[in-house]
């Protein structure tokens, strides 16, 4: 690369003057390091930034990755617990439900003797997949005279038997009624 060349890649690079170029290169012997170098010292070119960071703010920026890093950590940690406690809580309230289920009974009594005695969880399942057949069957066994409770080994008051009992007494009221009409009409 000739004298020319070099003055001309030095205007490329730094964007001074033909005459500060030539200069610069003659100072620095013709080596395109050392005149830029040379440009920079005179104030003719600004140098590359150079951002000064100190050891405490360098330390200080590492302790807060870290802490942010720690926090973070935690944070998925609890949310991870928190999602295994629902899903333990939920669980554990369903083996309740069946506990319960399996210790309570559903009885259908007819004229104070017991006809049918079975836990609570069966009738559901029974429900779940028999719904049209046992529904009327129960309708139908309210005017039977059947009566329905729910009774636990563990002497729990259940106010659905009030309900079962107000059940039974509207049917054997309709029933009275119907039969009423009966003896009315002839």
């Amino acid at each position: 690369m000739d004298n020319l060349e070099k003055v001309e890649k030095i205007r490329e690079k730094t964007g001074v003057t033909y005459e500060a170029a030539k200069e610069a290169l003659e100072a620095s012997e013709y080596d395109i390091l050392d005149a830029i170098v040379y440009l920079e010292k005179n104030g003719k070119v600004k140098g590359p930034e150079v951002q000064v960071v100190t050891v405490e703010e360098a330390e200080d920026k590492k302790e807060g990755r870290e802490k942010f890093k720690k926090t973070q950590d935690e944070y998925e940690k609890n949310c991870k617990k928190k999602k295994k406690n629902y899903i333990n809580e939920f669980f554990k309230y369903i083996g309740i439900l069946l506990k319960k289920s399996v210790d309570t009974s559903f009885i259908v009594e007819r004229k104070h003797e017991n006809l049918i005695t079975m836990p609570v969880l069966v009738l559901i399942i029974l429900l779940i997949f028999m719904f049209w057949l046992i529904c009327p069957l129960i309708i139908v066994g309210l005017f039977c005279d059947c009566r329905y409770r729910f009774e636990s080994e563990k002497n729990t008051k259940f106010d659905i038997n009030e309900f079962c009992d107000k059940c039974a007494d509207g049917a054997e009221n309709i029933k009275k009624d119907f039969c009423n009409c009966d003896d009315d009409n002839q």
